[in-house]
């Protein structure tokens, strides 16, 4: 398949534009004759679940961390109506596609346990000693 079919989100994954099911509709808002006229507002559709571009583990991680964006059917839709332009909004949408595919694959770094410097425990303790004597001097003297 040539580079020209493909979106290239990393060196380990590429979406066959095959894939993407791409409408155009006429966008919103102000603009005048030119909205009314022209078809440029651009919504991708993209299958995640029946994507044969995706490994397992890449399918499980893009499910779990998109859930909130994908339709019933399992599909991530882009939408993009910023320019006047058909044709730049769609590569808009494409890279918004790419952009939120690409960091929803990153996998967090494991968090590696450290302890706590005898200088922050000396600063914490001496922290509770200044804080503690300042309540000390608001308290009432009592006279037994």
């Amino acid at each position: 398949m040539s580079a020209a079919n493909l979106l290239v989100v990393n060196e380990s994954l590429s979406i066959p534009r095959s894939e993407l099911d791409v409408r155009v509709s006429r966008a919103s808002g102000a603009g005048g004759q030119h909205v009314n006229k022209t078809s440029s507002r651009v919504e991708i559709f993209w299958n995640v679940k029946s994507s044969g571009a995706l490994s397992d583990e890449q399918r499980e991680r893009l499910l779990r961390r998109l859930a909130s964006r994908l339709t019933s059917e399992g599909s991530l839709r882009i939408v993009a109506s910023d320019m006047r332009s058909q044709l730049r909004n769609r590569g808009i949408a494409e890279e918004r596609l790419v952009e939120m595919v690409r960091s929803a694959l990153v996998v967090p770094k494991k968090r590696r346990a450290t302890r706590p410097t005898r200088a922050s425990k000396e600063a914490r303790l001496d922290e509770k000693k200044r804080h503690s004597s300042k309540k000390k001097e608001r308290r009432k003297d009592r006279l037994d």
